[in-house]
């Protein structure tokens, strides 16, 4: 399998997805650190990736995502953005109507 589809079949099979430099319990950076801090305020379990561990997918998804710096949150399989956007909408409350729309948990709630 080739990065690119790697990238893919990791954002299609987590609803909510951090790439990220480190991990949620030791960010490598500050921006990774807030963004996690953002999501786990919003009280729902997200999936990571430590870009850091692997520098080919840390490069193809750049360009992947037209997107060029790190983190990156995708949330059902869309790029939401990267620090400043999630914090801008963390704080407007727009970050946690949204993950809880793609959490899993509120997926089969509903289908029952």
């Amino acid at each position: 399998m080739d990065v690119n589809e790697t990238i893919k079949q990791q954002i299609e099979e987590n609803p909510i997805l951090l790439y990220m430099k480190g991990t949620p319990q030791a960010p490598q950076c500050g921006f990774s650190a807030k963004t996690v801090q953002a999501l786990m305020a919003c009280g729902e379990r997200f999936a990571y990736v430590n870009i850091l561990d692997n520098q080919e997918l840390r490069e193809a998804l750049k360009v992947y995502s037209s997107w060029p710096t790190y983190p990156q949150l995708y949330v059902k399989g869309e790029l939401v953005g990267g620090c400043d956007i999630i914090l801008e909408m963390y704080e407007s409350g727009e970050l946690e109507k949204l993950v809880k729309e793609a959490s899993p948990e509120q997926d089969s709630e509903s289908s029952q």
